[in-house]
């Protein structure tokens, strides 16, 4: 006990001037058990999959967040997202971090099925990963804040998880943070916010028009949709500004809780550390609002 007994009192003193996050990171892995690369849909020869972060120490579902990346839908994985989920697990959520089929491999719609599929699942084996059905979240960055979108917005009767049909329900989503992400689509492949990437979603299919609006969140606008947050700077040469601002307007119009965090200056993400606390201070108020959140 004499060698050991001043190592322990060190370790102890050295962990007393932790930050609280530094605190956490710490013990991350004693928090959280990992299981990645699960399957949740095979199409054909392709095995999609999630890796699942799930609270070791929590005895009752717990709220989950679910996290698809952007990439104008043609690009991206969900490897690459891995630091924008730490936060999450930071705040005590259960944490699920998507992959989809790529354009211009697959065409749209193919990802937003994929991500339908992919809320289906979690529901699914909601009791395997100690999931609360009743507080999903959705959120991701660009195209992945724009899945999270559709995930929350577009309509079940459009059949977007017909390659997933299963007794389990579709379950509601809780809310839906969203950066940055895409809201009218036909804008960015045949509009004036043209992008070459957005384009390669649609190829050369004759009804691109068609799917494009069966696949943008504006189309759906209505009463009662899950609370919506945004995150967009005002300078984004990627994704226009005013998107956002017409998605804030029109759910305010039918009253569905909803705000936007303007970023003054802000680009298509790379906020400064000042402004990442700032946002995920008000995602936080903002779920607590709306009474979610770990209890």
């Amino acid at each position: 006990m004499r060698t050991i007994f001043p190592f322990m009192l060190l370790a102890a003193t050295v962990f007393a001037q932790l930050s609280p996050t530094a605190a956490w990171a710490t013990h991350a892995a004693n928090e959280y058990q990992t299981y990645p690369n699960v399957t949740y849909l095979t199409m054909g020869d392709t095995q999609l999959k999630m890796d699942i972060y799930r609270r070791r120490t929590a005895a009752t579902p717990q709220p989950t967040l679910i996290y698809m990346h952007g990439g104008f839908w043609v690009a991206g994985n969900k490897e690459g997202a891995i630091l924008n989920l730490l936060p999450w697990m930071e705040m005590g959520w259960n944490v699920i971090n998507v992959e989809y089929r790529l354009g211009p491999n697959t065409l749209a719609p193919g990802a937003v099925e994929d991500c339908f599929c992919a809320l289906r699942y979690v529901a699914q084996q909601a009791m395997m990963y100690n999931v609360d059905v009743n507080r999903l979240v959705v959120t991701g960055e660009s195209a992945g804040g724009h899945l999270a979108l559709s995930l929350g917005i577009l309509p079940e009767s459009e059949g977007f998880d017909r390659e997933c049909a299963a007794v389990t329900p579709m379950p509601k989503v809780a809310a839906v943070i969203n950066w940055f992400g895409i809201t009218d689509v036909p804008d960015v492949i045949d509009g004036p916010h043209r992008a070459a990437a957005a384009v390669r979603w649609f190829g050369s299919m004759p009804n691109r028009m068609e799917v494009a609006k069966r696949v943008s969140p504006l189309t759906y606008v209505r009463t009662g949709l899950p609370p919506i947050l945004t995150i967009h700077g005002d300078a984004d040469p990627t994704v226009p500004y005013p998107e956002a601002v017409r998605l804030h307007e029109a759910l305010a119009k039918v009253n569905v809780p909803n705000q936007l965090v303007t970023i003054k200056g802000g680009k298509h993400g790379g906020f400064t550390p000042e402004e990442r606390d700032h946002i995920y201070l008000t995602i936080r108020e903002f779920l607590a609002k709306n009474g979610l959140g770990p209890k």
